[in-house]
């Protein structure tokens, strides 16, 4: 018999770490890699699947997430599947999500009206490939009300992630769920790494409801999946992991069949783009037997234009979407957006250039990101000097990345 499922992902969340690329945007509807939204790759994932009922909780600065979903995401109605964005709607009282568990309490209409045997919970904000039908085998196969999602981790990142801890001898089963711990046990298999949530989980439906609810009568309760509903299944022995290295993706290579990436920060966000453009990349893009999907616009090829000496229009080691107008500039080492114009003896090398950024003649922008609509003037310099970029009101990271918010428009 066919399993019925639907799929819950939750997309609500504010991104504050992301600032400023989410000051006019909630978190998954940053764009990545060029021409995607980073919920993309949730959503694709689910569908490859063959998932195909899917609800996406939206809250904060929702709407070009919304639309997005509403453009993109249409799927056939003749057989009842819908990809369908829920805004926080006050259904259970007179406030908003208090967390990701009190998003799914406020949303069990939508389980109850799709009655489904189980229900996949996942986040929209990490760039990975997986195949959550075989996370759901083996969650029927343990008999569990509960599965999560688990990644290796070195045990010196153990207070970066939720850490779970398996039952000695039972590498299935969780014997505690801890939040960011300085301190904990390795595997039994390999002492140096741990198992890292993440932030996925199949649940048997009805397990699920009666644990949101309870959890929504607890006042003292963050409301959180993982900081409350994972530790209540493991108190009933009741919670299993599944090793995300056992999940088998068609199409994946050796180099990046386990990659996953939290892209909760600039740097991080900034290091997964690093991670798209090498000749064998980390994450590979092309992977044509499981496909990720998005929008695509009404846009002319990309251009390279001029070739006399010192004004030659060329791009290496570098992704250039649709639209770009490269016009005797040179990148190198970039993820270019659609509509991104560069204009004669620039350079861009390192970075990452969103949708429909100008950038004038003699610009420099080294290791970057420039947020769409940008506009920047002639010989302008970025990212090559920290604190000249400070003074002018530019975030720079920790490590040195210059970010540039979302329609800025610079001063010559």
């Amino acid at each position: 018999m066919q399993k019925k499922v639907l799929a819950i992902v939750l997309a609500g969340g504010e991104g504050k770490r992301l600032m400023p690329l989410t000051l006019d945007r909630a978190k998954p509807a940053v764009p990545f890699g060029g021409i995607y939204r980073l919920i993309d790759f949730a959503l694709s994932n689910i569908v490859n699947s063959g998932y195909l009922r899917v609800v996406v909780l939206t809250q904060y600065k929702s709407h070009s997430l919304d639309k997005h979903i509403s453009q993109t995401w249409r799927m056939s109605s003749l057989l009842g599947n819908y990809v369908a964005p829920v805004p926080a709607q006050q259904r259970m009282g007179k406030h908003w999500y208090r967390g990701s568990s009190d998003a799914i309490y406020q949303s069990l209409n939508l389980i109850y009206d799709e009655k489904p045997d189980y229900v996949v919970v996942v986040g929209a904000d990490h760039v990975y490939r997986m195949d959550f039908s075989q996370m759901l085998d083996a969650h029927i196969a343990s008999g569990k009300a509960c599965t999560v999602a688990a990644i290796r981790q070195p045990i010196e990142m153990s207070d970066q992630f939720g850490v779970i801890e398996t039952v000695p001898g039972d590498p299935s089963t969780i014997a505690r769920f801890v939040e960011k711990p300085k301190e904990t046990t390795g595997l039994e298999d390999d002492p140096t790494q741990i198992l890292a949530s993440m932030g996925n989980y199949i649940f048997t439906a009805d397990a699920l409801v009666e644990a949101v609810t309870k959890d929504a009568e607890d006042d003292d309760a963050a409301h959180d999946m993982g900081g409350d509903i994972v530790p209540y299944f493991v108190q009933q022995d009741a919670a299993g992991v599944y090793d995300f290295i056992d999940n088998d993706v068609p199409g994946s290579t050796d180099r990046d069949r386990d990659y996953w990436r939290d892209v909760g920060t600039l740097d991080a966000f900034y290091d997964a783009h690093m991670d798209l453009i090498a000749i064998h990349p980390v994450f590979n893009l092309y992977n044509e037997d499981w496909p990720t999907y998005t929008g695509h616009r009404t846009v002319p090829p990309a251009k390279f234009v001029h070739a006399g000496p010192g004004r030659m229009g060329s791009a290496v080691d570098s992704i250039i979407s649709p639209g770009v107008v490269i016009s005797g500039a040179q990148v190198s080492n970039s993820v270019v957006s659609p509509g991104v114009r560069m204009n004669s003896w620039s350079s861009v090398s390192d970075s990452v250039v969103m949708d429909g950024v100008s950038i004038g003649r003699h610009s420099q922008i080294h290791r970057a990101i420039i947020d769409k609509n940008v506009v920047i003037p002639p010989r302008t310099e970025i990212g090559l000097d920290a604190e000249q970029d400070r003074a002018r009101g530019f975030v720079v990271t920790e490590s040195g990345i210059t970010v540039i918010g979302k329609g800025t428009v610079l001063e010559p």
